[in-house]
């Protein structure tokens, strides 16, 4: 029972610890701001050669990247291929990756989750995830 009461104390005061703050000498207590982590990464093919997206004043590189699981059924070896949206927003990066990168090289992206909505010619709203990159690295084509 103790040491429940001595561990739950002390992650109280490990999630208090990133909002301390120092004034003058005095310590002072704010709201508790928890970290959290939303990472990526995905190693795999790409779908379709990049594509030219959104507008002058926000302009991205979108392109489609193939991941997939290999497993048994009945003896038999089934690959399960998974598609993913990949867009690029930071400027070196989108230009780098709209110049160089093809449909079919090998490619591996960090980044992170982004879900939102896309209403369609009929008013319809689907919804959409895409991995926003923060950086690709290119491997060398065969």
């Amino acid at each position: 029972m103790f040491s429940i009461n001595v561990m739950s104390q002390t992650c109280r005061r490990m999630t208090r610890l990133s909002s301390v703050r120092f004034n003058s000498g005095a310590v002072t207590e704010t709201t508790a701001i928890e970290k959290t982590i939303n990472q990526v990464q995905l190693l795999g093919r790409v779908g379709a050669d990049p594509q030219k997206r959104g507008s002058e004043q926000h302009p991205v590189v979108v392109f489609s990247l193939a991941t997939h699981t290999n497993y048994k059924t009945d003896g038999e070896l089934t690959q399960k291929t998974d598609w993913h949206r990949v867009c690029v927003f930071k400027p070196n990066l989108r230009e780098a990756i709209y110049q160089h990168l093809t449909k079919g090289q090998r490619v591996m992206v960090n980044g992170r989750l982004s879900y939102g909505e896309i209403k369609d010619d009929s008013g319809m709203t689907k919804p959409t995830t895409a991995i926003i990159a923060d950086d690709i690295v290119f491997f060398q084509r065969n």
